[in-house]
């Protein structure tokens, strides 16, 4: 309707514009009314000029209204005087269509808003980056997990891990990898997924990450679990009738001997029979012990449900220095306790947490027996990830790197007189607190154990 209007009044305006060009050429050679002449003249030109201003107005308009669009400028508006005119009509429309621009415009970044929220929110840590590495986005998880500000590059992770900048360079569209980083107070098992698509011209990577060690060491201790499980159930039914039996054969071969003591037998038939008796008391003392190591094993599957409560780090570790105060001095070990803050409180099974610190106390002290200037630290602290993480560390012996991954397997141990029970039952009372423990060790430098709730 507004260029209908607009075509109609060029065209009156041409056809005005026409007649008094005729009019002139008319009275120019047919009459000598020179005043009408010069009148009509003024009126030609006065026609023209109005024409050009009049295109050139609605051109103006156009071509904010075009520069708006193209700037993606919707603030602008058009001033409407009135709407008899089709010129204002014109502007009206352009109004009207900035309008549902701005409309379109605010409906985008709404949803851009929203997804932003969503990705910051997600637990999983999300990077999308450029082939070269430049970063594009991160979220809140990505910052916590590689414990960075900002990143404007992949190659800002280095100092992080090496192995994980060179696998996300190089990682595939739809490629799974896991990717092992062993830092001082923790061990992460990332789990890298990666996507790729084009987004005007540019390849994007998009990869999510994963931390999946408590994961995996919940699987392990489950299977464990259940291996302990079957193993002593059948153990238990074959040991406990042979210690048994040979509990009872025993005493048969003891009323056996005792009987034909006074009597006219063989010497060499008696020492046979007598060490037939210590053959059978040798097989009912191995049974006997053999029971007594699966019942010790057991305890891997019957750990009691946390009792959980709120107490101050400060207390515990003040009691765990006090039941081996007696120990630590007499060996000479220089012992510090440190709570930082000191108001640091935790809610957790208190006596089982206290069970697995002594436990770490006493294979430190063990450690240490043969160190100079033996050192023991007690330290509880927030870790880089906000993390109640409490530490026992000593300047022993250490652990040897091949060792350190099988410390907490079941039934491994590195002592002459040690069960192995001692670091697996830790870690599966760590993991009914939905915590984690570590170890970290430079032999005869520092061994580290690090709780981390």
């Amino acid at each position: 309707m507004v260029f209908n209007n607009f075509r109609t009044n060029y065209i009156i305006r041409s056809v005005l514009l026409t007649l008094s060009i005729f009019g002139f050429s008319y009275l120019w050679y047919n009459t000598n009314l020179t005043m009408t002449l010069i009148l009509v003249g003024l009126l030609i030109i006065f026609q023209i000029v109005a024409m050009i201003v009049y295109v050139d107005r609605t051109n103006r308009v156009l071509n904010n209204f075009l520069e708006s669009i193209r700037y993606s400028d919707f603030t602008r508006t058009f001033q409407v005087e009135s709407l008899d005119s089709s010129f204002d009509k014109l502007k009206k429309s352009f109004n009207e269509v900035i309008k549902d621009f701005q409309a379109v415009r605010a409906e985008k970044e709404e949803n851009y808003f929203y997804l932003q929220t969503v990705i910051q929110h997600i637990g999983i840590s999300l990077i999308a980056f450029q082939k070269d590495g430049t970063v594009e986005l991160i979220n809140n998880a990505t910052k916590k997990l590689f414990q960075v500000r900002t990143l404007h590059n992949i190659q800002g992770l280095r100092e992080f891990s090496p192995e994980i900048v060179q696998k996300l360079l190089t990682i595939k569209h739809g490629e799974n990898t896991l990717v092992r980083v062993r830092e001082k107070d923790d061990l992460l098992q990332l789990a890298i997924y990666a996507t790729e698509f084009r987004i005007h011209n540019r390849t994007i990577i998009l990869v999510s990450i994963k931390n999946i060690q408590q994961e995996l060491d919940e699987k392990e201790m489950e299977s464990w679990q259940k291996l302990i499980r079957v193993l002593t159930h059948e153990i238990m039914n074959s040991i406990t009738p042979i210690s048994s039996l040979s509990s009872t054969v025993k005493l048969l071969m003891q009323d056996i001997i005792s009987s034909l003591e006074g009597q006219d037998v063989a010497a060499d038939d008696t020492e046979s029979l007598k060490e037939v008796e210590q053959a059978l008391q040798t097989i009912h003392k191995r049974t006997d012990g053999l029971l007594h190591f699966v019942n010790t094993y057991r305890n891997l599957t019957k750990i009691p449900t946390p009792n959980f409560s709120i107490f101050k780090v400060t207390h515990l570790l003040s009691n765990i220095h006090e039941l081996h105060g007696k120990e630590i001095k007499e060996k000479g070990i220089n012992c510090n306790v440190i709570v930082e803050p000191e108001s640091l409180e935790l809610s957790a099974d208190e006596h089982l947490i206290e069970q697995v610190l002594i436990n770490l106390v006493k294979n430190a002290i063990h450690a240490l027996e043969e160190a100079e200037n033996p050192r023991l630290e007690i330290t509880s602290f927030l870790n880089r990830r906000g993390r109640i993480t409490i530490q026992v560390a000593d300047n022993g012996k250490g652990i040897l790197p091949e060792v350190l991954d099988k410390i907490f397997i079941p039934f491994f141990t590195t002592k002459p007189q040690g069960s192995g029970i001692g670091l697996s039952l830790s870690r599966q009372i760590m993991r009914l607190h939905g915590g984690s423990i570590n170890a970290y060790s430079e032999p005869g430098k520092e061994t580290r154990f690090s709780l981390t709730f």
